[in-house]
């Protein structure tokens, strides 16, 4: 057996060396396999519990400056701007909007979704307010579907689990509607 052994580890079959050295497995399949773990105490392992979720995030208005490209340079906080929830499960989907306050930042909590079906929603730019910032731009997904990501869980009686997404963006409408730069 030692010969044999000793050849595989040789040719670079360490793997087959090593169930040959530990044995047959045992009857139930359970002390060899599970690597001697026993399965005790598993009945009274807590499970992660269903949170309910909500979205944060920011809109802007984009600079004149940089129609057409897709940055944030120069832009600025959108007050009023409508971003919007959109959770597509089997059984229905789930719609909520958010109006950004004063610093273009929005908060959207819905009691439909839990974050076990969080994977099945994106969040889309709504509308803009302003007459001369009303383009939906597609800047991290505004218009085809941010997916989000995960931030933090808020405690309490009822945990949230927050998520986040874009930050998102209008551009100007039109050239015309930009004031001039010196």
């Amino acid at each position: 057996m030692a010969f044999f052994s000793m050849t595989l580890v040789v040719k670079g079959l360490f793997v087959i060396y090593v169930i040959l050295m530990v044995g047959p497995i045992g009857s139930n399949g359970s002390e060899y396999a599970r690597g001697g773990v026993e399965e005790e105490g598993l009945e009274n392992v807590t499970r992660p519990t269903r949170k309910l979720v909500a979205v944060e995030g920011v809109i802007y208005c984009k600079s004149c400056k940089f129609q057409g490209v897709n940055t944030f340079l120069g832009a600025s906080p959108l007050s009023g701007g409508v971003a919007r929830l959109q959770c597509n499960n089997s059984k229905r989907a789930v719609t909520a909007e958010g109006k950004t306050d004063k610093n273009g930042y929005f908060f959207i909590h819905t009691p439909n979704v839990t974050s076990y079906g969080v994977h099945k929603c994106k969040v889309y730019l709504g509308s803009s307010p302003l007459e001369t910032c009303k383009n939906a731009t597609d800047l991290n997904g505004g218009v085809t579907g941010a997916t989000l990501k995960f931030h933090k869980v808020l405690e309490g009686p009822t945990p949230l689990a927050i998520y986040s997404s874009g930050p998102f963006a209008f551009a100007p409408s039109n050239t015309t509607s930009c004031p001039h730069s010196p």
